[in-house]
């Protein structure tokens, strides 16, 4: 939160599948971002986003040695999956990605 704060992105969390969607719906996002190990069935969520036709990127961050998780985010329409490290350390250009 802090983070999206400093670049001046306004960051909304869903813990649902479901609620995404119905977020997506009322406030199309420009950047979704997923973590891969939250429960809910995230991978599920992916898909369900795609299937919507909704063209904001996908981005989804894991555990480094999860990389058959990797591969079946990339299935589902994550375009860029990384190592939660790498995730966190670029967090500032990812917000600010968004932005534009």
């Amino acid at each position: 939160m802090a983070t999206a704060r400093h670049v001046g992105v306004t960051l909304k969390t869903c813990s649902t599948g479901d609620a995404l969607l119905a977020e997506i719906e009322t406030n199309p996002p420009k950047l979704i971002v997923l973590d891969l190990n939250a429960r809910n069935n995230p991978l599920d969520a992916a898909a369900r986003v795609r299937a919507t036709g909704n063209p904001a990127p996908l981005i989804a961050y894991l555990s480094h040695v999860q990389t058959e998780l990797a591969e079946q985010a990339r299935a589902a329409g994550c375009r860029d999956v990384m190592p939660r490290s790498k995730f966190t350390a670029n967090l500032a250009a990812i917000f600010a990605g968004a932005k534009s």
